[in-house]
């Protein structure tokens, strides 16, 4: 007989279930090739979790609204891999959960650990095409971080007018953006990469995005300080949302690959401001 707190927690999981469930289901609509049948794998398996605690709270949850829609706009914009690693770590999150209960019902915690297993071994199978070019979106995204950002703090300080800085950021960006996209066709050829022209799309695709969105508020803002500051939250931003991205699809440390990209982003801000600063007052510039 289970308790009522016992009970309430088996509620919460076979809400999650069904609406992983509901969540997978939706995805695999939107998956193509093998992917499709990979992930109706998981839905069945969330599925079979579902019916497993109803066998003992003897009660039917819906599943959350919320949650499908969140995942599925996740899926979208950011891939399938990502949505699906994103709702497995809930899943192992509940796992110190269910040790809580593995006493008063004492096959669900043997079963549904089994069934986690096999569901990451399912997630490690997916293939997608914008994982498999990771390397290139990084080298894309890191080079512009780190090129533009101390760029647009050097000539902040100067050249001190936020048209003239956008001007110049968008002359050096568009034309490293083909220069890196160039080298990277010519390093992947070189390596025999079939998809070398493909790579070269991604790195300089990532590189041109980057640069618009660390130009944007030279091009709305009439005070370059502000507009620095501005450029500066952005950078941070871009580098919180695809190392996260980089964390969850690669299983990797968030926290590390963060620290890593703000400290050499920012650090090269401030050494090009710094240099902005000292050749200005050496060639006694004014503008």
């Amino acid at each position: 007989m289970l308790t009522n707190h016992v009970k309430n927690l088996l509620l919460r999981f076979q809400k999650n279930e069904i609406t992983e469930y509901y969540v997978y289901s939706r995805l695999s609509r939107l998956a193509r090739g093998d992917n499709q049948e990979i992930i109706r794998k998981i839905a069945d398996d969330e599925k079979r979790h579902y019916q497993m605690l109803y066998g003992h709270t003897q009660t039917a949850v819906k599943p959350s609204r919320w949650l499908m829609f969140k995942y599925t706009m996740l899926s979208r914009v950011f891939g399938l891999t990502f949505a699906i690693k994103l709702m497995e770590k809930g899943e192992e999150m509940a796992q110190a959960t269910y040790e809580r209960v593995k006493d008063s019902a004492p096959p669900i915690k043997v079963l549904l650990a089994d069934e986690h297993r096999h569901e990451k071994d399912l997630v490690g199978m997916i293939e997608e095409e914008r994982l498999n070019y990771m390397g290139s979106v990084v080298l894309g995204l890191n080079d512009a971080l780190v090129e533009l950002t101390g760029a647009l703090a050097g000539l902040s300080f100067a050249l001190q007018n936020t048209k003239l800085i956008a001007l110049a950021g968008l002359i050096t960006g568009i034309a490293a953006s083909f220069s890196m996209a160039a080298s990277e066709y010519l390093s992947t050829k070189s390596e025999g990469n079939k998809n070398s022209l493909k790579s070269a799309l991604y790195t300089g695709l990532a590189y041109i995005v980057t640069v618009l969105f660390l130009i944007f508020p030279f091009l709305v803002l009439a005070d370059y300080r502000w507009a620095l500051a501005w450029t500066l939250i952005n950078a941070i931003a871009v580098i919180a949302v695809f190392t996260y991205f980089s964390a969850v699809t690669k299983d990797l440390r968030f926290k590390k690959l963060f620290s890593e990209m703000f400290i050499i982003s920012m650090g090269v801000a401030v050494f090009s401001f710094g240099i902005s600063i000292v050749l200005k007052n050496i060639f006694n510039i004014e503008v």
